[in-house]
């Protein structure tokens, strides 16, 4: 293996530790709130390495490409109505993460009291990277063979067993086992089309605003919410990124040009102590935007880590996103 490589594996296996670090705080944050109501998930499920909150909807489709069910999950706020038109937030999750993942702790209080529909898509498995290259990472999830692997191609050295590792969490019935596709190339085409296909049931479904309808992500998912907001950038109001993992998703300003979203708002959230998605590379994408004289904010949250900023960033996106409709543009 080449020094580059080395050190390209190196940043997705500390990734993946790191989620489960994020996944477990943001888990115990949670529990004392988690009382079962009606319509309460069953006992024992779990979702996202945490309790399912039980407003939000489980949900599978299949997926034409493979002919497989892919979960993705569903909250949907007391205010939303069919006759009216109402905002949407894709919210993209982390390396090693499910549809639950987003669907979490502040960010499903903020979505309830601004008036959203807010829908967490798998991206086809735990670790596809939403399209984005990532050639060197693979795919992992639900049993796939691409996760986390040390150099003999075993999990990561201290890394929990079962569907704790980088390959993704136990999944319902319905969808457990490995996925079909194990080329990172296509790994990673369908993990975008899955986020796409998700976001078109859900406008086909919903009364949604096309005027304001958002993307967010976490780590793997703040890359994906670049690479996706600037791909398909005519879609979006506003996208946010909390410590977007966009190296290890093969992405820089000088590689990915942010020229098509030039006029797509864009928020960052980035804690300053990140050791997995180091500072520095965030601050890169922060000068482009500044260069290109985008409409963003960049919230660096002292002594905030990677765990950190999923919990603490929400209430700034939410509020970035609640100044920022197309129509105002």
């Amino acid at each position: 293996m080449t020094s580059l490589s080395a050190r390209k594996a190196g940043v997705i296996t500390a990734l993946a530790a790191g989620f489960l670090i994020v996944s477990l705080q943001v888990q115990l944050a949670q529990q004392p709130g988690q009382q079962p109501g009606p319509g309460a998930a069953a006992a024992g499920q779990r979702g996202g390495r945490g309790a399912i909150d039980p407003r939000v909807q489980q949900r599978t489709y299949v997926f034409a490409d493979t002919n497989e069910k892919l979960p993705y999950a569903v909250f949907v706020s007391s205010k939303v109505s069919k006759d009216k038109k109402n905002p949407l937030i894709v919210a993209l999750h982390g390396l090693g993460g499910d549809q639950n993942t987003m669907m979490r702790a502040n960010a499903l209080q903020l979505a309830e009291e601004g008036g959203y529909i807010m829908v967490g898509p798998m991206g086809y498995n735990s670790g596809g990277w939403y399209g984005a290259p990532a050639r060197f990472g693979g795919g992992g999830g639900r049993g796939g063979p691409g996760g986390p692997r040390g150099a003999n191609g075993a999990p990561p050295a201290g890394a929990p067993q079962g569907g704790a590792t980088g390959r993704g969490p136990a999944l319902p019935a319905a969808t457990a086992g490995g996925t079909a596709l194990t080329d990172p190339a296509k790994l990673h085409e369908a993990s975008e089309k899955d986020v796409m296909n998700v976001l078109d049931m859900i406008r086909k479904e919903f009364n949604v605003d096309e005027n304001r309808t958002y993307l967010m992500g976490h780590s793997m998912g703040g890359a994906g919410s670049v690479y996706l907001g600037v791909k398909y950038a005519s879609i979006w109001a506003a996208v946010g990124a909390e410590a977007p993992a966009t190296a290890p998703a093969g992405l820089t300003p000088d590689n990915y040009s942010l020229e098509p979203a030039k006029n797509i708002p864009m928020i960052i959230v980035q804690g300053d102590m990140d050791t997995l998605v180091p500072v520095a590379g965030t601050r890169l994408w922060i000068e482009k935007m500044k260069d290109m004289k985008m409409t963003y904010q960049y919230v660096e949250v002292p002594g905030g880590d990677h765990g950190s900023v999923l919990t603490t960033g929400a209430p700034d996106i939410f509020a970035f996103f609640a100044k920022h409709t197309k129509a105002a543009r």
